[in-house]
């Protein structure tokens, strides 16, 4: 549960709060993989005041490297496990000797991140260790929540909030969920081809015997119908999330809402371009250019502004 109500209209400071050599050091490498592993969220940060944008970039280095722990990646940062880095992650930054856990562990002491939340994310990554199919939508919404929603509740700490009451941090709690699904959705869509050579299929098995497509069907990249029926229909879910999530912007500090509503956005702009590309991602890896995200950049900010 997301704990916010000691935290009423909490803005946290715009202050550098990475002094130390070593910290900020361990920030720089956190920044170089963020902006090596995801340009979007890279460019979307770079909205936030300068403390807060090292904070989120540190949460997403510490996430990406769980997930690499997962996939056992040849490039992956930490070669221990994933027992081991959920250990460590407990641990105060003092103790810690790998840069992106001294700069991770000294984040979530600095915001007092609920390790719960920390726990739960890292739950999700091990459930790829076990799982590799999900037969409804409920149990992918589930392993969504795990490996997304917690990154959104757990930024909810660095930003801040203006939720005022306790139905407001109720439904701004819902809200962020929702937006980590939609996220996490849009990335298994865009990942269907990788994930299949991985061993793992993430559509939900009950929706692909609805449009009649099956596991044979995927593994010989058949791109017809019934496929572009099945999805849309997870794109048309994916959209429904977005827009609830996004209403969430409103509980959220101003400092952070162009830097949140600008991921959502770009990482929405990635279902129109599987669209535009007609289905085609066992082929073509759907994403924007740099002049494509840009030219979005005065329409999302016209969005933000109108938030009240």
């Amino acid at each position: 549960m997301l704990n916010l109500a000691s935290r009423k209209s909490v803005v946290p400071d715009r202050l550098d709060l990475y002094q130390s050599p070593v910290l900020a050091a361990a920030v720089d490498k956190c920044t170089a993989m963020t902006a090596t592993h995801s340009k979007s969220f890279f460019m979307a940060t770079a909205f936030l005041p300068a403390s807060i944008r090292s904070a989120i970039r540190t949460l997403y280095a510490f996430c990406r490297c769980t997930d690499d722990i997962v996939d056992r990646s040849a490039q992956s940062y930490f070669r221990g496990t994933l027992t081991q880095w959920r250990a460590l992650s407990r641990r105060p930054w003092q103790e810690q000797v790998e840069p992106v856990l001294q700069a991770w562990c000294y984040t979530r002491q600095k915001y007092d991140v609920p390790q719960s939340h920390v726990d739960e994310l890292i739950d999700g990554c091990e459930m790829d260790l076990r799982v590799t199919r999900y037969e409804t939508w409920h149990q992918l919404r589930t392993y969504c929540y795990h490996v997304a929603s917690t990154v959104g509740l757990i930024s909810m700490h660095m930003i801040g909030h203006v939720a005022a009451n306790a139905s407001e941090i109720a439904e701004a709690r819902e809200q962020a969920i929702d937006l980590g699904v939609a996220l996490q959705l849009t990335n298994i869509l865009r990942d269907v081809a990788e994930d299949f050579v991985r061993g793992r299929i993430y559509l939900p098995l009950e929706d692909m015997r609805r449009f009649g497509y099956s596991e044979y069907d995927l593994e010989r990249q058949i791109v017809d119908e019934r496929f572009c029926t099945l999805i849309d229909f997870e794109i048309e879910r994916a959209w429904k999330l977005y827009e609830s999530g996004l209403r969430g912007l409103k509980f959220l500090a101003p400092q952070g809402r162009m830097a949140v509503g600008m991921a959502a956005h770009l990482y929405r702009g990635i279902l129109d371009q599987i669209q535009r590309q007609n289905y085609q991602i066992f082929k073509l890896r759907a994403s924007m250019s740099t002049r494509e995200k840009l030219l979005k950049v005065p329409g999302i900010y016209r969005q933000v502004r109108q938030l009240q």
